[in-house]
């Protein structure tokens, strides 16, 4: 199973021994939310970066031609949005433009202020 219910498991063992394990269960299934929350955040704030690059690109590419002698016509006009989006993952995976980490911040903030 999952890592989480291997924490559960060891907190519900913990919560049996005292009142002392109770409290370290519900520390321990915390850590382990937090975690794969962070995950997803950080995984959404890449994708955000990544859609918000290769919209930004998209302008730029709009008035070049593609050149006859390496391809062009409406096999390359029809992947070019892909061609983008791949860009955009490529650069929002070097991090160099900080945006996913201003939104991962963001968003963890957020979900500090939801949850107290």
């Amino acid at each position: 199973m999952s890592s989480l219910s291997m924490t559960a498991e060891t907190a519900l063992s913990l919560a049996r021994t005292s009142d002392a394990g109770v409290e370290k269960s519900v520390s321990a299934l915390r850590a382990a939310g937090q975690e794969k929350n962070a995950g997803k955040i950080e995984e959404a704030a890449r994708e955000f970066e990544a859609v918000f690059v290769s919209a930004m690109l998209q302008p730029m590419f709009e008035g070049i031609k593609p050149d006859a002698t390496f391809g062009g016509g409406k096999g390359e006009e029809m992947f070019q949005s892909l061609m983008l989006s791949e860009y955009g993952k490529i650069i929002s995976k070097t991090g160099q433009l900080g945006i996913a980490d201003q939104v991962k911040a963001e968003m963890l903030r957020m979900q500090e202020g939801k949850t107290q």
